[in-house]
């Protein structure tokens, strides 16, 4: 069975950089399928209005291509309930933890994101990976 893979918010705003080899990995990520949460979407939209400043009509054309490169998982109670429990355990920021849990709930292997800790292996079975160091 193939392994699933998450990419959380800052994979998919990557694709936007400056930085070629940073936007290529992005690209190369969001080409395999990988799964993404209804929370990454927020955060992305939120970030490419207030930061990047692109208008709601190219917010709208990004988030579409995204939406139509990625599986999208919704937000629920039980991704909530878990993401609490994480966020405990593993001392996860709130919004983290429930990027974490969402992966977990899909059934990934692999989480993808540049901001948590690279390396480590949450509940045994997801696997924390900055694709954009040196050491990946």
């Amino acid at each position: 069975m193939k392994d699933k893979h998450f990419a959380d918010t800052n994979v998919l705003l990557y694709l936007l950089s400056q930085d070629s080899q940073k936007a290529d990995a992005a690209e190369a990520i969001l080409n395999t399928g990988v799964t993404i949460s209804v929370q990454v979407l927020n955060e992305t939209t939120q970030i490419l209005r207030r930061k990047v400043k692109l208008s709601w009509s190219e917010a709208h054309e990004f988030l579409g291509l995204i939406q139509s490169l990625c599986r999208v998982t919704p937000l629920t109670l039980q991704t909530h309930i878990k993401g609490l429990e994480l966020a405990e355990r593993y001392q996860f920021s709130v919004y983290d933890s429930m990027i974490v849990a969402a992966a977990l709930l899909a059934d990934c292997q692999i989480l993808y994101s540049e901001d948590m800790q690279h390396g480590l292996l949450v509940e045994g079975r997801l696997l924390i990976q900055n694709p954009f160091s040196k050491s990946s």
